[in-house]
Order: structure tokens, then C-alpha cells, then sequence
């Protein structure tokens, strides 16, 4: 499972003693408890339930999006030093992703999902993305395919 291997990296980053890594870690299965419990308070469980890989995965995704979004406000607040550091800790969270898809390979399913929904326009967008969610979940950046989307839809 996905959470053990957070947890074993997190072990060898400690004994390797690499600081920054184990931070990242740390932070990460801070997180992931903290929906585990979440979901126990939801469901109204008596044992804390474990996320699945694919909770897990949309969590890392998660992580990854609100530091680009802080590299973003970092650069406009000319605090490149910051941004830096926001850019390794990406690093260090992608390798808990599903190999990304290529730029070609999105545009191929965006193609068969428009073929698929009969989009002609813009206003189908959101019925392309509902047929495309659940095939690129963890395995590429929802913006990233809706620029793509809207690209295409645009030549149309």
C-alpha cells in the first residue's frame, strides 16, 4: 500500500537523517491521518479506517497543487528562495504519484472523451470532464487537461 511506503520512506529519511525529506514526509502522513480520521468521524467508526491508494493519491496531488499555488505567490512576492523550497518539496511528493501522462496522451483521451460526449462547443466542457475525471485522476494536472479541453473545443 501506498501509505507503507510513505511510512518506510519516512523511517529511511530519519535514520539517513536527510531533514528536508523527512519534513515533507512527516507533513504528508500528518495529513493523510488527519483525513483517516476525518472519514472515522463521518462514518461514525469505531476503528480509525485507512485511506486507499487512491486517497492517498488524490492527497498527494492535493499537497502538490497548494504548493504550486504558493510558488506562484512566492515569485510575485519576489521570494525566490521560498519558491525554491516549495519546488523540492514537489519533487519529493511526486515520486507517490502514478507516472504523469504526456501532453500527447492527454490530447488523444480528450479527443476519444469529445468523440464520446458529442462536445461541439464550450458549454459541453463540463461534460468532457466528467468523462475524463475518473480515466486521469493522479495521472495528470486537472488544469493542465483543462486548458487542453478548451483548446480544442475552441478549434471547433
Amino acid at each position: 500500500m501506498l501509505k507503507k511506503n510513505i511510512q518506510s520512506d519516512t523511517t529511511e529519511a530519519l535514520k539517513s537523517k536527510n531533514s528536508f525529506v523527512l519534513g515533507v514526509l512527516r507533513m504528508l502522513l500528518a495529513v493523510i491521518s488527519s483525513k483517516e480520521k476525518d472519514l472515522r468521524y463521518k462514518e461514525n467508526l469505531a476503528k480509525e479506517p485507512e485511506l486507499t491508494n487512491e486517497q492517498v493519491i488524490e492527497t498527494v496531488s492535493s499537497e502538490i497543487k497548494k504548493r504550486k499555488d504558493a510558488i506562484v505567490l512566492y515569485e510575485q512576492g519576489n521570494r525566490p528562495e521560498l519558491a525554491e523550497n516549495e519546488k523540492k518539496e514537489i519533487e519529493v511528493l511526486k515520486k507517490y504519484l502514478p507516472e504523469q501522462l504526456s501532453e500527447e496522451e492527454i490530447k488523444k483521451m480528450v479527443a476519444e472523451s469529445i468523440g464520446k460526449t458529442g462536445a461541439t462547443e464550450m458549454k459541453d466542457m463540463g461534460k468532457v470532464m466528467a468523462d475524463l475525471n475518473p480515466k486521469i485522476k493522479g495521472k495528470a494536472d486537472g488544469g493542465e487537461v483543462s486548458k487542453i479541453v478548451k483548446e480544442i473545443l475552441n478549434k471547433k
